[in-house]
């Protein structure tokens, strides 16, 4: 029986480098950062210098009526400036309401809605706490809210899979297209958890960026010098549908979501397995469904969210699927973590990869400053070359690993 072709004809975003695809896109392939400091005004003492982050480049509150605004989480007014632009970018369809589907990941939904209203619980008593702090606050509003919006009825998803969330999505997307369970699917995946808690917890743990230089600097992936990841906020996009639909409405194609491959490390709730099993499995389950050899992928969007640890097991991975002399790009050097949305966004980086021919750059490392062990082509200067495909790591705590690969349009 003949497969079914799943193809790419939207795309939205709003990250820390732009609040759209194409802003998003020209920074990073400048060397932009949109890593910050003096976030979480008053909680100078979580980390220095500050709190450093992400923080999205355009608010996604202004881009909404304000009375709407009011009634969401900042994660879900992401995600709906997010699938807005990635509608009007596939031609606003009209497929069959039966026939669309959303899929959204997100690693924690509406913490600052949770956090801010117990903090009215607490002072103002429980009368006081907004009626909506339920729908804002549950993982899943913003699949429910972009299904209500574009009457999608054949279902509404929420991957929670920690910083593979969006990538998972996508790949669910994918899933359901090619069971014959929807031709078109709205997917990626969304987050907005700068908050004191949240920011603590991951310090805690010895998971963020000590660097104490200058904040667009901290988010070190593959450097000799990194000491973990810079916390970041935004949402990511596409509209995924059979080629077949596509085709029948004459849409615009930005590339073929020819692969998705889901694994579990099942071995510790925040390390990587050292060995690597998990993230084998999912690269290698990829290119399978994607019928390619691995020297048909031009270069790998890597997971690398400049942790000491992370990074290294994940080069490991790499080489043992690709060999020692892969070409890499992490494109969280420049975007910081944006945890549930993170494999969302660097999707849709995939895509504008094989759409355009160019590997972006890894921002603040040099080829002599990647860090011993890597022993990977990490591309530190853009590179204009064709790419056939390109296949993009997501791993996400709890041992949940998700590779997809996208090919060209033919």
């Amino acid at each position: 029986m003949q497969r079914t072709e799943v193809v790419v004809t939207g795309l939205g975003a709003t990250t820390p480098l732009g609040g759209d695809v194409a802003s998003t896109w020209h920074a990073l392939l400048a060397g932009e950062s949109g890593v910050r400091g003096g976030v979480l005004s008053g909680h100078e003492d979580i980390g220095p210098p500050g709190v450093v982050a992400g923080t999205l480049a355009v608010d996604p509150a202004g881009l909404l009526p304000p009375v709407r605004a009011r009634r969401l989480d900042r994660s879900q007014q992401a995600a709906l400036v997010a699938a807005a632009e990635a509608w009007t970018d596939a031609g606003t369809p009209e497929p069959d309401p039966d026939r669309l589907a959303t899929a959204v990941g997100t690693g924690i939904g509406g913490v600052r809605t949770l956090l801010k209203e117990d903090d009215v619980r607490e002072t103002a008593g429980v009368r006081r706490v907004s009626p909506r702090t339920v729908p804002m606050l549950m993982p899943n509003a913003a699949a429910a809210l972009i299904s209500i919006e574009y009457g999608a009825r054949a279902g509404a998803h929420t991957p929670v899979s920690a910083c593979s969330s969006g990538a998972e999505a996508i790949a669910l997307g994918a899933r359901l297209i090619r069971a014959g369970e929807a031709d078109v699917v709205i997917a990626g995946g969304t987050e907005a958890a700068l908050t004191p808690i949240t920011v603590a917890g991951f310090a805690q743990a010895q998971a963020l960026s000590r660097y104490d230089g200058e904040p667009a600097c901290a988010s070190r992936p593959f450097a000799a010098d990194r000491s973990g990841f810079v916390l970041s906020e935004g949402a990511a996009v596409m509209v995924l549908e059979s080629a077949g639909h596509a085709a029948a409405r004459g849409a615009r194609v930005h590339a073929v979501l020819a692969g998705a491959g889901i694994a579990a490390d099942a071995h510790h709730i925040t390390a990587p397995d050292p060995e690597g099993a998990g993230q084998i499995a999912a690269m290698r389950k990829a290119l399978a469904q994607a019928e390619l050899e691995p020297g048909w992928v031009g270069h790998i969007n890597a997971h690398a969210t400049g942790t000491p640890v992370g990074d290294i097991a994940e080069a490991h991975a790499i080489g043992e699927v690709f060999g020692r002399a892969a070409t890499v790009t992490a494109p969280k050097a420049a975007l910081g973590h944006l945890f549930g949305a993170a494999g969302a966004i660097e999707a849709v980086v995939a895509v504008l990869s094989v759409a355009h021919g160019v590997v972006p750059p890894t921002r603040n490392l040099t080829a002599a400053g990647v860090g011993p062990g890597i022993g990977l082509d990490v591309v530190t200067e853009r590179r204009d070359v064709p790419q056939d495909a390109v296949l993009s790591n997501s791993f996400g705590f709890g041992g949940q690993n998700v590779s997809l690969v996208v090919t060209g349009a033919s």
